[in-house]
Order: C-alpha cells, then structure tokens, then sequence
C-alpha cells in the first residue's frame, strides 16, 4: 500500500503503550464530530491547543450513532493525523452502505485512512441510527464488532493497531432491571456494579457479565491490542474489571475511559441512559449543586482528579478524557495531577454551543428541546429525524435540523 499523507504514518498505540510514561502518566483524548462548519473549525483549534498542552499519546475521533458521520469523522480522523496526532479512528458497523455494499464502505473506510497515515482503528458495533431504539445489522454486513476486527486482521494484517471497547459494569444492553426479590439476592459481585435511577435498580447479572468477558476475550483472541472502557465513575468497578480481565486471560492493556463531569443535566442524562453506576456520595453532591453550572464545574475537577489518583495508584499508565469537545475540565484534572500547570486559567469554552455532536446523541427522548414555536420535551424521535414535543401539554411535530437542545 502506497501512502498519500504527506507526514510519516502514525505509529500503533500498542507500541506507544508499551513505553513507561515520561510524565505521571499519559493522556489521551476523544472528540466527536460537531453538527455544524463553525464547530468543525473550532474543534479543529481546540485540538490543536489541547494536544500542544497535554502532549496527549493519541487523539480519538468518534464515529456518529448510525453511521451519521462517517465523512466528517473519516475528514476529522485525517485531519488529526496531519496537525501532528496519533489518529485513533472509531470504526462500526451501523448503517455503513457503498454501492449497495456494506463490506465495501468499510473497506474503502479502512483504505483511505490507510492512504491518509492512520494505522489505529477502534472497532466498534455501534449505536443504533438516528431515531431507532434497537440495533439491527445491515443486510449482509457485520454483525458485530468482532466480525470487524476478523474483517481488519483478514485483510489487511499488520497494518492497523485494533482496539475495543469494554464494559466493566457490562454491556447496556445486558444490564436488567431488577425485581426486589433480585435486589435481595444480588451476588457480591452484582452489588459491586449495579446502579439504581430513579429509585430502579439495574445490573448486569454475573451470567450476562460472563457472556460479556467471554465475547471481549473473543475479540482480543481475533487480534485486538488493547481495550478502552466505557465511562465509569466508581473507580472500585474499574479495578474489578482489570481484575476480571486477567481471570480471563485478557492479558492486553485495559485504558480508562474517564467522562469529564462538565454539567448537572447531561450527567444525570447520560448516567441514566447508560445505566451507569453513580456512587451515593457523588449523587448527593451533585444533587445539591444542579442549579450552580460553575460549581458543577469545579467539583467536575475536583472529582476527575480524585479518581484519576486512584486509578493511577492502582497501576493505569494512561488516563483517556471523554473530552465532550470541551476543556476546561480536562485541563484542571491534568493540573490537579501534575501533568500540566496553569492551563485551567487559560481555557476558552466560549465556542460550547458550537460544539454539538451529530446525530441521534445530541438528542432523545425526554430531552428538552427548543425551537421556533417554544420549548418543550422530546416525546419521540422518528426515522426521519424529527421530533414530537411536547409544549404545554400538546404535541408537536418539529423537522430535523429545526430543534435543538438545551439539557
């Protein structure tokens, strides 16, 4: 294969993994596509500023829910790549189509990061397309991101390091709700990661949580290099999982995968929608700042750091930031750590209402929304991307591209 990119191509992350960390530890950071030109262009200044001020061992780029983003992420990833980053590109299976070929739009995704100088990918089943509840596989294409990374090690070898995604409280999709006879006799190890909201409990049960670290062995036995977690905010959990890993023969490196508490509203929302275990402690005190943004912000700080010292305590070499495209929280955990100084006093979110990601994520339902004619809840999300609201007790149906989402 003959490369274009006009800097040397990157090296595997594996390989930079397995160098000890000059710093406390190493650091890297994900960014998703934003919806707009004006949130590209910012993106791309923030990464800039954000890779010369953390030295960050790589630089992640998502992949839109339903394959919604797969140009700008592909643009994103290269461009990442060019400005002087590790490119690690997220890859999945949802929604990819080319000429009818769901094999080929992967294929030619590969190719041309290839061409471009990206050589990590992380491969991803996905979430599913914009207004769907359920994933469903794309007629003949891949069923699952194991399939995708067999696909990547079959033909083309050597030439991307592969990472994956791990699940230390399980896959949301195999986390139940639980009656009380359940909650009565959760095991120690379902006490250990089982969540409650809005006064539900949940858990992935020990033979859904065995299915889970079955198939993760499954796809580092296929030729993944490492795995990257998704967010959790008890460190204990984590450390369970690195644990379970092992027992598992998973031997590779496991990265933490950290999101930056950056407000009270998308916290609450994105804890819930994942199911994610949210410490009693920390529920208390971010009950009792939701009304005070800047508050929020500090203790995001303030909590980052303590949990990022436990992890590095109990031997991560790396910490990865689920930036949310923003900084300043990053920036005071990084200081807070020692990893940098004085960058917290120097960050710039005027650009937040611009960085907006594309796609189903930016809004669902039970968000609230505003538009034109008012602000309401989103009841539904349909296929085409529009949303029924609700304002003042009537529904309303609002185009795509027409809403948009205050928390």
């Amino acid at each position: 294969m003959n490369g274009h990119s006009e800097r040397q191509p990157d090296p595997k992350i594996i390989d930079l993994l397995a160098k000890e960390p000059e710093n406390i530890a190493h650091v890297s950071l994900e960014y998703f596509p934003p919806r707009t030109d004006q949130g590209v262009k910012n993106l791309h200044a923030r990464m800039d500023r954000m890779l010369a001020n953390t030295k960050c061992l790589y630089t992640d780029m998502t992949w839109g829910a339903g394959g919604s983003t797969a140009d700008l992420s592909l643009d994103l990833a290269l461009h990442a790549h060019k400005t002087g980053h590790v490119s690690n590109m997220h890859l999945t299976c949802t929604n990819m189509e080319k000429d009818g070929d769901p094999i080929k739009a992967v294929h030619d995704a590969l190719r041309t990061a290839y061409d471009g100088g990206i050589r990590n990918i992380v491969a991803l089943r996905g979430d599913p397309p914009e207004g769907e509840k359920e994933w469903t596989a794309t007629e003949g294409g891949f069923t699952c991101a194991l399939d995708l990374v067999k696909y990547i090690r079959k033909n083309f070898g050597d030439d991307f390091g592969v990472s994956v995604a791990g699940y230390p409280e399980g896959h949301p999709n195999r986390i139940s709700q639980l009656s009380e006879k359940e909650i009565a006799n959760m095991s120690e190890a379902e006490k250990g990661r089982c969540c409650t909201h809005d006064g539900i409990t949940y858990v992935c049960k020990d033979e859904d949580y065995k299915k889970e670290m079955d198939y993760l062995k499954e796809k580092i036995d296929a030729g993944a290099d490492f795995i990257i977690t998704q967010m959790f905010f008890d460190a204990e959990v984590f450390k369970t999982f690195v644990k379970d890993c092992r027992t598992w023969g998973i031997n590779c490196p496991v990265v933490p995968g950290l999101m930056c508490i950056n407000a009270y509203p998308g916290f609450k929302k994105m804890t819930k929608f994942c199911k994610t275990r949210v410490p009693k402690s920390l529920e208390d005190k971010m009950d009792s700042m939701k009304d005070d943004p800047e508050a929020v912000k500090a203790f995001g700080v303030e909590f980052g750091a303590e949990i990022c010292r436990s992890l590095l305590d109990s031997g991560s070499k790396i910490l990865h930031f689920y930036t949310l495209n923003l900084e300043k929280v990053v920036y005071g955990i990084t200081d807070e750590l020692g990893i940098t100084s004085g960058l917290i006093e120097e960050s710039n979110e005027s650009d937040a209402k611009d960085m907006v990601a594309v796609g189903s994520a930016w809004a669902r339902v039970g968000d609230t929304v505003k538009f034109s004619a008012g602000q309401g809840v989103v009841k539904e999300i349909k296929s085409d991307g529009a949303a029924v609201v609700e304002v003042d007790g009537k529904d309303v149906e609002v185009a795509k591209g027409s809403y948009e989402k205050v928390f």
